[in-house]
């Protein structure tokens, strides 16, 4: 199980699948509908959500703009407190780093606060290569990690799973993994979440290493800080000897009083919570309390590349809120895994294409995983306007063109499966720049209406097997226009 998917059909053929599994569209349907009419009653409470929202966007842009220098600052101030930091350019380097560091413990086990950083490098299945064994304490990352399944939503990993899934789940494996789940487990919430804390109780107390993520960093202070519901997180935060993070350079805000903002934003738009149950901060070590030794591992893994983009970079403002996969009426009947990544629905359609690049079939059909509807764009707490992302990743699919890849520039070729649309493009062009074509194309189209199919043949039948054609009009406007009001007093 890749932290990437890479291999997976493209989102077409992939979501043709889930949309015919009645149970999973079920699942998805209730939970996404819940979770956001919550949050839409949580953030109606704040008079000041536009201007929040105007916050966040601009201190993200500001950050990004200057990351360089953010970078530097946290590095220093991370190591001013007795931290270590590394830094890693891609999923490999960080994945070795993160082995070596566990490997001179001499542990053979780690405990792991919920992280989508280490989801995307694969770090479970590198640590499980060498022989240390890691286990996921958040509920939802519990129940994929034991039903041996990929998570399918960035806050609630286990969304495609019901009550009574997650019972056999426990129930079947819980005892190959630790403390088998009690006698008669039903699935009622408390008595699944009992089972769960029972489990991870005994890791808790016996693991030496923690590995985590990071919401966001403080470039002033060097801290780090991770929001959760469970507490779950704290517990591998303060128990272990070594705690090692691995956080993406986007994670990055200025100042201390910069969290002021996110502190709202985030929990309203993610738990539809005023505050988060647990937030968690940490500056380097203390000989009193917590972790004795601290290493954060800065990645990288592309999001240099998309910060060369001008379009797309506002992406790497995402706080992975995942308002905006709740929203979506494409992900809620398709789930998350038919993105073929950790990072799911439309933030995951112009995140993953640009982390990855568009060489394979998934990463290339991503940023058609959308109806260009809009609600995306109007829930996120930062702004990001995923639409306008969607449309320019389109563009470089189809027509390729300058990017940045690996740090070089690069000019990408067009994707393949795409010559037909590109044609029909020139087609477009070619008429739209010919006014006399352009009106004896439309009369020959209204003149042979009768003799239309209802389908469209060849490469055309992908866009009509789901859509009806429009039936061409008996007269083009031009020549309704001319004809009733062509010739009056005053008419254009």
């Amino acid at each position: 199980m890749s932290g990437t998917y890479l291999g997976m059909p493209a989102f077409p053929e992939a979501a043709r699948a889930a949309v015919r599994n009645p149970t999973l569209r079920g699942n998805l349907r209730h939970a996404t509908h819940t979770i956001r009419d919550k949050r839409a009653r949580a953030v109606a409470e704040l008079d000041d959500w536009a201007a929040l929202r105007e916050a966040g966007k601009r201190i993200k842009d500001h950050t990004l703009r200057h990351l360089d220098r953010y970078l530097v600052q946290v590095e220093e101030a991370v190591t001013a407190a007795g931290g270590t930091v590394h830094w890693a350019a891609d999923a490999d380097e960080a994945n070795e780093i993160v082995v070596r560091l566990v490997k001179e413990t001499a542990e053979r086990e780690v405990v792991k606060v919920k992280s989508m950083a280490t989801q995307e490098i694969g770090l479970n299945e590198a640590l499980e290569a060498e022989g240390i064994h890691a286990y996921e304490t958040d509920l939802a990352e519990l129940i994929v990690q034991l039903g041996k399944d990929r998570p399918s939503h960035i806050l609630v990993p286990a969304i495609h799973r019901n009550r009574g899934e997650i019972r056999d789940i426990f129930r079947s494996e819980m005892s190959e993994w630790g403390r088998p789940a009690p006698e008669g487990l039903t699935d009622t919430p408390a008595e699944l979440a009992e089972a769960a804390r029972l489990h991870l109780r005994e890791k808790f107390l016996r693991a030496k290493v923690g590995v985590s993520g990071a919401n966001f960093m403080v470039a002033e202070t060097g801290t780090l800080v991770v929001v959760e519901s469970e507490g779950n997180g704290r517990m591998c935060l303060t128990l272990p000897e070594t705690l090692i993070s691995v956080v993406g350079i986007e994670k990055i805000v200025p100042r201390w009083q910069d969290l002021e903002v996110f502190l709202q934003t985030l929990p309203r738009s993610s738990t539809a919570e005023r505050m988060n149950p647990y937030t968690s901060m940490w500056t380097g070590t203390t000989d009193e309390d917590g972790p004795r030794t601290f290493h954060l591992v800065l990645l990288d893994n592309g999001r240099t590349d998309t910060l060369a983009d001008e379009v797309g970079r506002q992406a790497l403002r995402c706080i992975r809120c995942s308002a905006c996969l709740n929203v979506c009426p494409v992900y809620e009947r398709a789930g998350g895994h038919a993105y073929g990544s950790v990072y799911p629905g439309p933030i995951g359609a112009i995140l993953s294409p640009q982390l990855r690049g568009t060489g394979s079939a998934i990463d290339a059909s991503l940023p058609y995983a959308s109806s260009l509807c809009g609600a995306c764009y109007e829930v996120c707490p930062v702004a990001i306007d995923i639409p306008e992302v969607l449309v320019h990743l389109r563009e470089r699919v189809v027509q390729g063109g300058p990017a940045v890849r690996q740090g070089n520039r690069v000019v990408l070729k067009p994707a393949k499966g795409h010559a037909a649309e590109r044609a029909a493009m020139r087609a477009a062009q070619w008429a739209f720049t010919r006014p006399g074509a352009l009106r004896a194309g439309q009369r020959l189209a209204s003149r042979t209406r009768r003799l239309h199919p209802r389908t469209l043949p060849g490469p055309g039948r992908a866009w009509s097997g789901s859509r009806d054609l429009p039936e061409v009009p008996a007269e083009p406007f031009r020549d309704w226009w001319q004809r009733t009001h062509g010739g009056k007093d005053g008419a254009k």
